[in-house]
């Protein structure tokens, strides 16, 4: 299975850069997340919401470029958020206790606005 990133610009209240991911993030789609990622923050993007919406299956190499992303906008006073509502993967984010230290919720404007 294959992993689709497009990268846009959210101009509301707050601007953002969301990253939209469509597919499956595990040990083999994890590093074209992570480039896309850590490319945004490289280039001075440090407000970041990543679109899980169409996302089916993410794995613990995925959830590790999450926490590494984080970590790295962390260190410019930046923020990632989440948009998910699959029942599924908000579910390993409960169960990993992610849901403490990300943002996540139902919709894109939501998640921008909190950042």
């Amino acid at each position: 299975m294959d992993i689709k990133v497009n990268v846009r610009d959210h101009d509301g209240q707050r601007p953002c850069s969301i990253v939209d991911l469509n597919g499956e993030i595990d040990v083999y789609t994890s590093p074209k997340v992570k480039e896309a990622i850590m490319g945004l923050i490289d280039s001075g993007h440090y407000a970041l919401v990543i679109n899980l919406e169409n996302v089916r299956y993410i794995d613990s190499t995925g959830l590790g470029v999450l926490i590494g992303g984080l970590k790295r906008v962390r260190e410019h006073s930046g923020a990632v958020n989440l948009v998910c509502t699959n029942p599924q993967i908000k579910k390993i984010f409960d169960i990993t206790g992610l849901v403490k230290i990300f943002g996540i919720y139902e919709s894109e404007a939501a998640a921008c606005e909190n950042l």
